[in-house]
């Protein structure tokens, strides 16, 4: 006897608001946590990441006449941005390897109450949404686009 084929998935055929909302918050929960700015930040933020110059300091006090010099320190890494991770791939990986490490925990928290809140608000919020989509979204936008 013949095998049975297996059903195709289909896609959606319709843009979900709401599930393109759902989506730019992990976006942005991931980019906060490897970036340490969000995702409009890390398109628009200046290029600033790199190494800070050593500076000499002269003291003459006491008639000894001592220099100190400063160590070459790592600066702009509170916030890196897609152009230095252009400019500088190897200190930006480093840096948001090391913030991941830093984040991982509240990522995933953040993910999972995500998850939780919409997963509740979609449940609770079906009758008035279904109502939107059905009186406003479909009339106005079509049925290529929902709530």
């Amino acid at each position: 006897m013949a095998r049975k084929k297996a059903t195709r998935r289909r896609s959606r055929k319709s843009f979900s608001i709401i599930n393109a909302l759902e989506s730019l918050t992990y976006a942005e929960i991931i980019a906060r946590g490897l970036t340490g700015d969000g995702v409009f930040g890390f398109f628009m933020n200046a290029t600033d990441l790199g190494y800070s110059k050593s500076t000499t300091q002269y003291d003459s006090m006491g008639g000894f006449g001592t220099s100190s010099t400063t160590g070459v320190q790592l600066q702009g890494t509170s916030q890196i941005s897609l152009g230095d991770l252009m400019s500088q791939p190897g200190l930006a990986v480093q840096e948001m390897t090391g913030n991941l490490q830093d984040n991982l925990i509240p990522m995933a928290i953040g993910a999972a109450t995500t998850a939780v809140t919409f997963n509740v608000g979609k449940r609770l919020l079906r009758k008035p949404i279904n109502n939107i989509n059905r009186t406003l979204m479909k009339p106005l936008l079509g049925s290529g686009i929902k709530l």
